[in-house]
Parts: C-alpha cells; structure tokens; sequence
C-alpha cells in the first residue's frame, strides 16, 4: 500500500480546515437576523395586587 508524501498530508489538512471554517461562517451569517424596527410605544399592563 502506497504511503502519502507529507505535502498531501498538509494540504489534506489545510483543505479539511477550509471546509470545517466555511462551513461554520456560513451557518453563523445564515443564522443573524435582521433587527425589527419597535414603536416607542409603551404597553403598560399595571396589575393591582390586593394581598
């Protein structure tokens, strides 16, 4: 069985690392949402406790 030369190996390794953080980044981007925009509208739901 022929053996990899070591170069093969580190650019097996480089490729790996490229998929494994391109992969990552794209989950990250594919995951932000943009912000909604809120009213300055205050909802005031006041509960009168009688204890």
């Amino acid at each position: 069985m022929p053996q990899m030369a070591p170069l093969y190996w580190l650019l097996l390794m480089i490729l790996f690392s490229l998929i494994f953080i391109l992969f990552f980044i794209l989950n990250f981007y594919s995951s932000i949402n943009s912000p909604q925009k809120q009213d300055n509208i205050k909802l005031s739901n006041k509960i009168n406790w009688k204890w």
